[in-house]
């Protein structure tokens, strides 16, 4: 029998790996539910493509546009088209919670995927995590809610997943309940390709382009998260939600930068080992892995070839060429309002830059400004988050109009 899969980001570089590796495996898995921003063009061909049940676009007038386009190209036979197609959060919760769907892949990118995912987490889904925002901002509330609903979660960040697949078994479910050192574990070790600007010399950050910042080295992703790997706040983003994932305290983390992207991350054990995940820089092999597992299934993805890879490299992070790191560590440890505030900074920060309102150097600058002069009382649930979220989203948007760029 087949399983049924929903994907929150349908039109996103995980939606769309997601797709290639069910395309892989179509005996065994079928498209119920396609679930996206504002694509209406991308999501018209997913539709035609897999025929899912359900489409959820973000908002009216991408599911109004979506719509017409299916009575265009079903005039002559209307009675083809049975496709229901939603608009909006609330939506997106109802179709996710669907009794039919097996799994949810959780991809939308930024703090837009929490209540979806939460949605998921609550009718106690199997979830393939790939957005770290719900645990940015909400870690401790999402986590509880997957231990209350006996949800399951399995990251598909390559990094998470890495660690997750070099875990020992008894700590692979349920995530996030048992302490690392009773399994023997000293740390985990979370890989980074280093972005761009690896070896850039530090005098000409300012001159960056948003060109040269999501051009990244070694994956092909969205331009935010491009961003984000340049300025390694994606690592730091990364960081965070490992502690929530893994039970883990900060000193029990590690970040090595890794230029080849083949270990993409590792677990040092108290014994002296250290079991890492290798592959090539595909998010195929992730999302392959969870969602086949605990089966391992062929992916469209290439094998490692060792004799042409050459060395490997490992760098320790550099505060100065990375500062968004080590602020978003030191957010982690101030607790989830900082954190939501950094995320909810940092998502309109980047979106200045992409739209050359504020320069490279100014995403750090800002960010530590907007972490400086906000605070919050600690919230109660959820939608306190929420609203301190959209707060500093407010907040954010006054100091970038103050700093941007003539």
């Amino acid at each position: 029998m087949k399983q049924y899969i929903a994907i929150l980001g349908s039109t996103g570089s995980i939606g769309e790996t997601t797709l290639r590796v069910i395309d892989a495996h179509q005996d065994k898995y079928e498209v119920f539910a396609l679930i996206a921003g504002i694509n209406v063009a991308l999501m018209f061909e997913q539709a035609l493509k897999y025929k899912p049940a359900y489409i959820v676009m973000a908002n009216q007038q991408a599911s109004d546009e979506l719509k017409k386009r299916f009575i265009v190209h079903f005039k002559d036979r209307p009675k083809e088209f049975s496709c229901e197609i939603y608009h909006g959060e609330e939506a997106m919760c109802q179709v996710v919670a669907m009794g039919e769907i097996d799994q949810v892949v959780a991809a939308i990118v930024g703090g837009a995927g929490l209540i979806p995912t939460l949605a998921a987490v609550k009718a106690g889904k199997r979830i393939l995590l790939a957005n770290k925002e719900s645990l940015v901002m909400a870690g401790d509330f999402f986590m509880q809610a997957v231990k209350e609903n006996k949800a399951t979660i399995l990251p598909i960040d390559s990094e998470h997943n890495a660690i997750y697949q070099s875990l020992p078994e008894a700590l692979q479910q349920p995530l996030g309940q048992k302490a690392l050192r009773d399994a023997g574990i000293k740390s985990l070790i979370l890989t980074g390709s280093g972005g761009p600007f690896l070896k850039r010399n530090l005098s000409t950050f300012s001159d960056i382009t948003v060109a040269e910042a999501i051009a990244h080295p070694r994956w092909s992703m969205g331009s935010k998260i491009s961003v984000d790997s340049a300025t390694m706040m994606n690592k730091g983003l990364e960081f965070i939600e490992a502690r929530w994932l893994f039970n883990a305290s900060a000193e029990e983390i590690e970040i090595v930068l890794h230029p080849e992207s083949i270990i993409h991350s590792m677990v040092r054990y108290l014994d002296g080992s250290v079991i890492a995940q290798m592959g090539n820089a595909d998010m195929a092999i992730p999302i392959s892995h969870a969602l086949n597992y605990p089966v391992r299934r062929h992916s469209p993805a290439n094998g490692i070839d060792f004799f042409q890879q050459g060395t490997l490299t490992f760098i320790e992070p550099d505060p100065k060429r990375y500062p968004c790191l080590f602020l978003a560590k030191e957010a982690s440890n101030s607790g989830q309002v900082a954190t939501t505030i950094l995320n909810a900074a940092n998502e309109m920060i980047v979106d200045a830059f992409l739209h050359q309102r504020v320069s490279f150097n100014q995403i750090y600058e800002l960010n530590l400004h907007a972490l400086e002069t906000m605070s919050f009382q600690n919230p109660s649930n959820v939608e306190d988050l929420i609203l301190i979220d959209t707060i500093a989203r407010i907040k954010t948007t006054e100091i970038i109009n103050k700093k941007a760029l003539v």
